[in-house]
């Protein structure tokens, strides 16, 4: 089994003090942790100050974007090589929330993760499905496309750093969450598009996470299932016993 991944989106919550005093929290409750890896992702300007309480505790550091260029007169925009200096080991791309309300697309978003693993960056690529495209029977067309045009041309050595974030679109921040089976057949078939497309040597160490509503009553259910190697929680990792309770499922 691989080790599970658990990782907290803090999306656009937590000041700067906020975020220190969590992951102070979180160092001292979990800390360096064998049979787990737990990694979080404050926003842009706590990540420096949160890098510098977690150095050497075990978890590690995300941002929730990264541009897509490496640098020059981009306002607003933040870089692969500026994320690295102040410690971030992933990056989340692709999530839905910048595909649905910031119109990002598959060709842009290849761009961000050829960009991220360029720099020592390992991707937490999103994908998923809107309720539309699920009800409409595209799920696996959907999904497939999303992986074959993110990842194009990407190197078996970038293959190999990914982490894959199944999230639906319809169960983000929704309190709807997938059925372990729904999740279970969308992880079979992300590992099936993986192994067809690249090779099953490249890709058997890829650790594929749900996200969407996870909370600490269905992180069980989620975890039991064979293809789902962890979960990239939202609104639950900012209570901190409910983080806790999903890391300790």
């Amino acid at each position: 089994m691989k080790r599970p991944f658990i990782a907290g989106n803090w999306k656009m919550h937590k000041t700067v003090r906020e975020a220190v005093h969590f992951a102070e929290r979180l160092k001292k409750e979990v800390g360096a942790s064998d049979d787990r890896e737990v990694v979080i992702a404050p926003p842009f300007p706590a990540l420096y100050p949160v890098a510098e309480v977690v150095s050497g505790s075990g978890i590690g550091l995300s941002a929730q974007n990264v541009s897509d260029r490496t640098e020059g007169a981009f306002t607003g925009e933040v870089s692969a090589k500026m994320l690295v200096d102040a410690g971030c080991e992933y990056v989340i791309i692709g999530h839905s929330e910048r595909r649905t309300l910031f119109g990002e697309r598959n060709d842009f978003i290849h761009r961000k993760i050829i960009t991220a693993v360029s720099f020592g960056l390992k991707p937490i690529f999103c994908i998923g499905e809107t309720l539309e495209e699920r009800e409409a029977g595209r799920t696996f067309s959907i999904v497939g496309e999303q992986i074959k045009e993110g990842l194009n041309n990407l190197s078996a050595d970038g293959i190999r750093q990914l982490v894959i974030a199944y999230e639906p679109v319809w169960a983000i921040g929704t309190g709807r969450t997938a059925t372990p089976e729904q999740a279970q057949e969308v992880h079979a078939h992300i590992r099936e598009v993986m192994d067809t497309t690249w090779g099953r040597d490249v890709c058997r160490d890829i650790r594929v996470i749900y996200g969407g509503s996870v909370n600490p009553g269905n992180i069980g259910g989620l975890m039991a299932q064979h293809d789902i190697d962890g979960a990239l929680v939202g609104g639950a990792s900012l209570d901190f016993d409910s983080f806790v309770g999903i890391i300790r499922f």
